[in-house]
């Protein structure tokens, strides 16, 4: 077995000393030590001291501030609005004289699994809790702590059939959620939609309120709204709060990105005009998606994938691990900070499927914690320091480890959650409850319970450990808003969506991939005897001996973008033979015009019926010149769709039909090491035969129950945009075929080497003109290539896994960095199928000691004339100098290929 061995790149790069600050708990006790395995018990006991750190804040809040809105947990009494300073938003946008604290912990209960508990507090909501009060609270922290909370529990109390079903219950809680509902609706009389920052209660929006607002306070609401309509069968909520989602996202710019802060009056962005994924924009994508997932409602998808692929493209650092601040119209960076608030993309990322880059980001956060035992509000990743030093117990951080948690079931997030219960009960419990942290250096504290404490933090940290938790079971569409309130809508609620737009998006396929944990070791040998298994999983790669998260080959570099100073626990896993990985990502998403050719052309910015037009289940392209088309990766990694066509979107579902005959006539240019073109028509896909060179022609092979080797196959492989051209030359042709497939005229040895499978490192063994067979991924096939050439093979031969043919392509620059000998050989694309079918073929040559393999490249007027109608299939075992297919299989179309990456929905019909 092969085994990676990580390299400290933390020892090349200058380390901040004063990160690991005395608060630190000491080794034994840091994660990742090689503590007991996570069993059933140890889970449990860990959540029973989360249960007990929760009831010690709530219990506090109820015996020494209820029914004032918070606990002051280092005087011991409660907290409500300043009345003495109006101007003290940081108290009175939350604290609204309405018991907040309660109203916000209501549905924990739910989680903890304590119906008694969960009686007790609505019926103290009932009794005491009021909205006709003088106070000025801010829109959006009203609506997620409490009118989340109030709708969160009506629906746990009105439900029957569930535990926490209140026979007595008459709706007492919808009946405060609307009227609440009812106090907030003045905020959203503006000209644009957008709704004031703050109202009054009791009055309304007062003479001379801010004109300003951030986008996740006015676009941050529908989830909240949208519920209470539905509820209540009154649409004005949900008409609000999705006029202002809308009055949003529709001025976003020409690259698809929405800024922090907006005038409400005039709708445009504030100075700086910035983008990002922390304060003011964070929860605008979250309820993007979440309302999706709750209502179905597909335009809110549409706004989650268009701003991805947007924050992925700019916003994204090179490296891939963290997000900076951009300009929303250029995309340029304009700061390197990072707030604590945006620790909850790596869980959003989760919920929308993309779990590898969960995971990157994740790493940063994490080791910031550990930096800090808690994260600090702002890190400024370009100088590695803190700006900002405050941790008021902020759940995001949490939040983000249960998402990863329930995707990956990696230990390593518990060992993760079991580190941020130690830190904060040693440094934020006190007698009277829980207190945030002012000053993370120092310890110095906040005399402050943020209500988010128990309606989040400790929630999702409970629920790291719960694993029998019903939630977990529960796979409806219901959320968690983005202050952890669980919400969802009755089916009879739902609006399905009407039959002129479900023909027109198609059928929609929303499954995320499952998540691959990283391989750390192959064993090239075959478990057994059966081949056909043996060779699925050889060249697919889906088995072998699996690790963590902290084994991934870029583990320590997250640590070291941060600067934090290695512990001993890590540094004895280094080796001064072992090594690292930088981290390397393909583009997200980017734009670039059509040609048919791929000459630079000019943009055409209202392509014509002759050239695009609509067709029943998507697209139809006559002519691609100056189509300008957006790429969007897929979240299964198998390569890009076309997001963008033109004026169009493109819907998930829909298909982009290419009929450009200009496509087939264009030449296939290859390329020498100074950039020369030399264009040749080149032939997309060629036939190769394989067969067995040394099997005796009299030797039986049915005597010795053999009937299943394949001695002889056909099967088509797709070629590449560079280097040599493997199809034999015309007749006409003076040029000598390359030396792949052809050899001395019997074609070359077929060979593979288990320690180097992927050939993606240079291969030790000396050659002479075999074709290599490797499986795809990892690098990219001209890399492939190039390491097979050195070796002195003659081509490279790529066991796919897609269904379809794929045509490598690759830049100018990578070309002339290959060099010249590269159109010596020759590279080609087997589909899964005849991938399969050539390694049960190698394995049984092996296995049985009949010889060598060899490999031709057929010429296509030997071809039968019906195989030009039908895609080859695989072939049956044959007899002496006789092959014969299985049948005719279905038609796969091809589809288009850019930088190595299929175009999925798309489909080349010339």
């Amino acid at each position: 077995m092969k085994w990676p061995v990580l390299w400290p790149s933390g020892l090349l790069a200058l380390l901040i000393a004063a990160l690991d600050t005395h608060w630190s708990p000491p080794a034994s006790v840091h994660a990742l030590t090689g503590t007991a395995p996570w069993s059933s018990g140890r889970k449990l006991a860990v959540r029973e001291q989360v249960r007990d750190l929760w009831h010690h804040g709530y219990d506090q809040y109820m015996r020494l501030a209820f029914p004032l809105d918070e606990l002051a947990p280092l005087s011991c009494t409660g907290r409500g609005p300043n009345w003495h300073n109006p101007a003290d938003i940081a108290t009175n946008d939350v604290a609204g004289n309405f018991s907040v604290t309660l109203v916000d912990a209501l549905d924990t209960f739910v989680v903890l699994n304590d119906p008694p508990g969960f009686e007790d507090a609505v019926r103290k909501v009932i009794r005491w809790v009021s909205f006709d009060v003088n106070t000025k609270p801010q829109v959006f922290e009203t609506t997620i702590r409490v009118l989340g909370g109030l709708l969160s529990g009506h629906i746990f109390a009105h439900k029957p059939g569930q535990p926490f079903h209140l026979p007595w219950y008459e709706g007492e809680l919808l009946q405060l959620a609307y009227d609440l509902g009812t106090r907030l609706l003045p905020a959203f009389q503006t000209l644009t939609g957008l709704p004031y920052a703050r109202i009054n209660l009791r009055h309304g929006v007062p003479k001379g309120e801010s004109v300003d607002t951030c986008t996740a306070g006015a676009g941050s609401l529908i989830l909240e709204f949208g519920a209470l309509s539905r509820l209540t069968g009154d649409d004005r909520f949900e008409k609000a709060a999705y006029k202002a989602f809308f009055a949003l996202w529709n001025r976003r710019s020409d690259i698809g990105l929405v800024g922090n802060t907006i005038n409400i009056f005039t709708g445009l962005w504030t100075h700086p005009e910035v983008n990002g994924i922390g304060a003011g924009i964070d929860s605008f994508y979250e309820y993007a998606l979440k309302w999706y997932i709750m209502s179905g409602e597909v335009e809110f998808l549409d706004v989650w994938q268009d701003s991805y692929a947007s924050v992925m493209r700019y916003a994204r650092a090179p490296d891939g691990y963290w997000y900076r601040n951009v300009n929303i119209y250029s995309g340029d960076a304009q700061y390197g900070t990072v707030d604590s608030l945006s620790a909850f993309w790596p869980g959003l990322q989760v919920l929308g499927g993309d779990v590898e880059n969960a995971v990157k980001s994740h790493l940063v956060y994490w080791n910031l914690w550990r930096g800090f035992a808690g994260l600090p509000e702002v890190w400024d990743m370009n100088y590695r320091q803190a700006t900002s030093f405050q941790y008021p117990l902020r759940p995001e951080f949490v939040e983000s480890t249960w998402y990863l948690y329930r995707a990956t079931r990696d230990p390593f997030y518990l060992d993760v959650g079991e580190r941020i219960l130690s830190d904060i009960t040693r440094r934020a419990k006190v007698d009277c409850g829980l207190t945030g942290i002012s000053d993370l250096r120092t310890n110095a504290r906040d005399d402050r319970m943020e209500s988010f404490v128990l309606s989040e933090t400790l929630k999702y940290l409970y629920l790291l450990f719960d694993e029998a938790n019903p939630l977990h079971a529960d796979d409806s569409h219901w959320v968690f808003t983005t202050e952890g309130h669980i919400l969802t809508l009755d089916p009879s609620l739902l609006r399905p969506i009407s039959p002129a737009r479900r023909k027109f998006r198609r059928v929609e396929n929303m499954q995320c991939p499952a998540y691959r944990p990283p391989i750390l070791a192959y064993d090239p040998l075959p478990p057994s005897e059966t081949s056909e298994t043996y060779a699925h999983d050889w060249w697919d790669y889906e088995t072998g001996l699996t690790g963590g998260v902290m084994w991934r080959a870029d583990w320590d570099y997250a640590r070291q973008l941060i600067g934090r100073v290695p512990t001993e626990n890590e540094t004895r896993w280094w080796d001064p033979e072992g090594w690292c990985v930088l981290p390397k990502h393909e583009p997200y998403s980017y734009d670039f015009v059509l040609s048919a050719d791929g000459t630079v052309v000019p943009e055409d910015l209202h392509p014509s019926a002759e050239k695009l037009v609509p067709v029943a289940d998507g697209y139809l392209v006559h002519n691609v010149t100056g189509i300008r088309v957006q790429i969007v990766s897929r979240l299964d990694g198998k390569g890009y769709d076309i997001a963008k066509l033109g004026p169009y979107a493109v819907k998930t579902g829909q298909k982009i039909y290419f009929n450009d005959s200009q496509l087939v006539l264009a030449p296939i240019p290859g390329k020498g090491a100074q950039g020369a073109s030399t264009p040749s028509q080149r032939i997309p896909v060629v036939e190769l035969r394989l067969y067995l060179d040394h099997v005796d022609p009299l030797f039986q092979l049915q005597e010795l129950g053999m009937q299943d080797v394949i001695t002889e196959a056909i099967v088509e492989a797709a070629t590449a945009m560079f280097a040599g051209d493997p199809a034999p030359p015309s007749p006409s042709s003076d040029k000598p075929p390359l030396r792949f497939g052809h050899g001395d005229g019997d074609g070359v040895r077929v060979v593979r080497f288990p320690d180097n499978p992927l050939g993606c490192t240079p291969f030790h063994e000396k050659l002479d003109g075999e074709a290599v067979v490797v499986a795809r991924g990892e690098c990219t096939f001209l890399e492939k290539l190039v390491h097979a050439q050195r070796a002195g093979a003659s081509g490279v031969v790529v066991l796919g896994d897609e269904d379809h043919h794929i045509n490598p392509s690759a830049d100018a620059q990578e070309l002339a960095a290959a060099g010249p000998e590269i159109n010596d050989v020759a590279i080609v694309v087997l589909r899964r199928a005849d991938a399969e079918l050539v390694l049960d073929m190698l394995d049984a040559a092996e296995r049985h000691g009949f010889g060598e393999v060899k490999l031709v490249v057929e010429p296509w007027d030997a071809v039968p004339a019906e195989a030009e109608q039908a895609q080859p299939t695989r072939t049956r075992e044959t007899k002496e100098g006789d092959t014969a297919r299985e049948g005719k299989q279905e038609d796969v179309p091809r589809m288009l290929f850019l930088n190595n990456h299929p175009l999925i929905n798309t489909r080349l019909l010339v």
